[in-house]
């Protein structure tokens, strides 16, 4: 069994992309720094896709007074995959929670997914994903979402009941091997398990939107996720890897065995 990382200081990253969220996201990061143990938080990074709301603004003024904070923006609109990945390749810590930008989801549910995450299993578990119970959105929405998960499920049997929802615990080097493209977010179980690990899912909460409109339609989800769908169904069938679970375990003696030798080098010669 891998070793735990959440009893490790520092072992949690928050990403949060963001677009247009001025009147969400200053509450949402205070909201985390409330939730989140310091001494599991190393830090909390927003990665604005180029807003033009005064989203910038908010962020630079909290980052005066949140060291916590780190605020990345992008200098051109690239989507809430690119801005995921961007905030994942920022941070610096082994566990990535992500969550949305416009505050519908509950930082309280972090610790929540770290659990189940950690829980013993006989399984390689890598990422925890929350399932919204009960959903806030219009009911168009919520039935739309139903069918998204139930399409997606038939074709990639990814047995994920939520894909959709932002709020997520997953491990940094994991996610940094999967492949990258427009839309990967809404498919990060199904990668998971085409690496040849595992998924857990926690009912979570699920908050109206306070401020601000949703940067989707439906129309729009439905043609985009048609397309993915079946991109993602192609690289799933040819993606052909030794045991991932032997592959992690590697990695972390590989990791002790870096830090004992840093321990054992003149402090001349550590970095």
């Amino acid at each position: 069994m891998i070793e735990p990382m959440a009893s490790r200081e520092g072992s949690l990253s928050v990403v949060i992309p963001a677009f247009n969220e001025a009147g969400n996201i200053g509450d949402l990061v205070i909201e985390t720094i409330d939730a989140v143990p310091a001494s599991l938080l190393r830090e909390i990074v927003v990665v604005d896709d180029c807003s033009d709301d005064g989203t910038e603004d908010v962020l630079k003024r909290l980052s005066v007074t949140i060291p916590a904070l780190r605020y990345v923006r992008h200098g051109a609109r690239a989507g809430q995959s690119a801005a995921l990945r961007t905030g994942v390749r920022t941070a610096t810590a082994p566990l990535i929670a992500t969550m949305d930008g416009d505050g519908q989801n509950d930082p309280r549910d972090i610790l929540k997914l770290l659990a189940a995450l950690e829980a013993p299993s006989g399984e390689t578990v890598v990422l925890a994903g929350g399932v919204r119970t009960q959903r806030r959105a219009e009911a168009s929405k919520r039935i739309a979402s139903k069918a998204a998960n139930w399409i997606r499920d038939a074709v990639l049997a990814d047995h994920c009941p939520d894909t959709g929802c932002g709020i997520k615990v997953i491990r940094r080097d994991v996610f940094m091997d999967l492949p990258y493209f427009s839309g990967m977010h809404r498919y990060l179980p199904a990668l998971v398990r085409a690496y040849g690990c595992a998924a857990v899912y926690v009912p979570v909460n699920d908050r109206p939107r306070r401020t601000g409109v949703s940067k989707y339609s439906n129309l729009g989800r439905a043609l985009i996720g048609i397309y993915d769908l079946v991109g993602v169904r192609w690289l799933i069938r040819r993606t052909v890897l030794p045991n991932r679970s032997t592959a992690l375990a590697l990695r972390e003696q590989e990791g002790a065995h870096r830090s004992l030798a840093q321990q054992k080098e003149p402090a001349c010669l550590q970095s």
